[in-house]
């Protein structure tokens, strides 16, 4: 399953997506895992997609998109916030790397959201940097409650439109296009990622959708 040239950013959507139907059904292909795969990215690297995830310990990328070495530029905060590093990190997988994609991946069940949304509720703040986490999931709560969103899940939903948008707006390699950009929530007990949004994919395969 090594790739043989550079996917579209619909066809890396397409291989993530098909990645974690095997993972969840337990049938994983662990690609790109092997000692002769190991020696012959010495050299290089050539990741077909940036993934910028939460920190959560119950989320790591290679595993839910049953990928392997090299397969995945990976980029993780709590509450996937973002900062001077991430954009960073997250325009060298495009511009250096030549990454088509960019995933933005959430889950439920997120530490930093409620943690915000007992900000909101109670007004205590947590102590230390963590109180600055928490500040920056705290406007897209809001952004949630004023539209309505009362549920978990839908409040999760966008905050991981929130870095989506966030990105875009603040990177100028993004914001320039010619690379996809999509927001996915992983659902802890089931292991299925569910497509939230998406900016700049042009033929999505068959049956993907955004909520």
């Amino acid at each position: 399953m090594t790739l043989t040239s550079t996917p579209t950013a619909a066809e890396a959507l397409d291989i993530l997506l098909t990645g974690n139907r095997r993972f969840v059904d337990g049938a994983p292909q662990h690609p790109n895992q092997d000692a002769a795969h190991r020696a012959s990215l010495a050299p290089a690297q050539h990741p077909f997609a940036v993934v910028f995830g939460c920190s959560d310990s119950r989320l790591a990328a290679e595993i839910v998109f049953d990928r392997g070495l090299g397969d995945l530029f990976v980029v993780r905060t709590a509450g996937h916030v973002t900062g001077p590093e991430v954009l960073g990190s997250i325009e060298y997988g495009v511009d250096r790397l030549g990454c088509p994609l960019v995933v933005v991946l959430g889950h439920d069940a997120c530490g930093a959201v409620r943690a915000a949304r007992g900000v909101l509720d109670d007004g205590l703040s947590p102590s230390g940097y963590v109180r600055d986490v928490v500040e920056r999931v705290t406007s897209s709560v809001l952004a949630a409650r004023a539209a309505g969103l009362s549920e978990e899940c839908d409040i999760v939903d966008e905050h991981v439109r929130h870095t989506v948008d966030l990105l875009l707006d603040r990177s100028p390699a993004l914001a320039k296009g010619g690379t996809g950009v999509v927001g996915l929530s992983y659902h802890l007990d089931d292991g299925q990622v569910r497509l939230v949004t998406t900016r700049g994919l042009d033929g999505l395969g068959d049956g993907i959708e955004a909520a």
